[in-house]
């Protein structure tokens, strides 16, 4: 069990607190807002009425402790950056930030947090990339041009098989496993002989442009 500060309740700070004591970490939360505090005190161990650059509220609900932090301050760009040079001085290493632009995250990145999170701009990539195309059923970037995406096997891949298809050879891409929707089992290791179903989806590893090739979306 880790123990995380969270900086900030509106929709993105509090799925983040529910989430991570959902996964059973010990959470605990600051907002300026009375009621947000109210509604996390069901599942924070500490929460408090407070502003994140304070360090004596910060330290009451036990800060200095924390092995990583989430800032959501919404569009507070000078709030945020505070908050962060404010943790790192209680000793907490890890900083993951909330963004709300690109000049926003360059600001608080000189500041040498651990990772800026743009959640508009990151669900907005998502749903294009998705809706882009009929087979594309999910998508999660990795980093620069690389990604890890669920997709329905191609009709021309139905009946054949991952040692038939060499995807690494041909495409570029590797298999990182195969789920039957209609039985809702996935398989991490997939059989490489088995032939592919039309109830199968894969989830397959790569660059954007190989699993664009290989699932002929371009």
């Amino acid at each position: 069990m880790k123990r995380f500060v969270i900086i900030g309740l509106g929709n993105f700070g509090a799925s983040v607190a529910e989430t991570l004591h959902a996964l059973g970490h010990d959470v605990a939360a600051l907002d300026r807002n009375p009621e947000r505090v109210d509604i996390m005190a069901r599942i924070a161990t500490k929460s408090a009425v407070g502003d994140g650059t304070d360090v004596r509220a910060l330290k009451r609900i036990g800060a200095e402790d924390a092995d990583a932090a989430v800032i959501s301050t919404g569009d507070d760009i000078t709030a945020s950056a505070m908050a962060a040079l404010v943790l790192r001085d209680l000793g907490v290493r890890e900083l993951y930030v909330k963004v709300i632009s690109g000049d926003h995250a360059r600001l608080i990145e000189k500041l040498g947090i651990t990772e800026t999170v743009f959640p508009e701009r990151d669900s907005g990539v998502r749903l294009g990339k998705r809706i882009s195309s009929r087979l594309l059923l999910n998508y999660v970037p990795l980093g620069a041009d690389f990604s890890l995406q669920e997709m329905a096997v191609p009709d021309e891949w139905v009946g054949k098989s991952l040692r038939q298809l060499e995807l690494p050879k041909r495409h570029n891409i590797s298999v990182v496993a195969v789920h039957d929707v209609l039985t809702d089992r996935m398989q991490p290791v997939p059989d490489p002989d088995a032939p592919l179903k039309e109830s199968d989806t894969l989830v397959v590893a790569g660059t954007d442009l190989s699993l664009a090739r290989a699932a002929q979306l371009r």
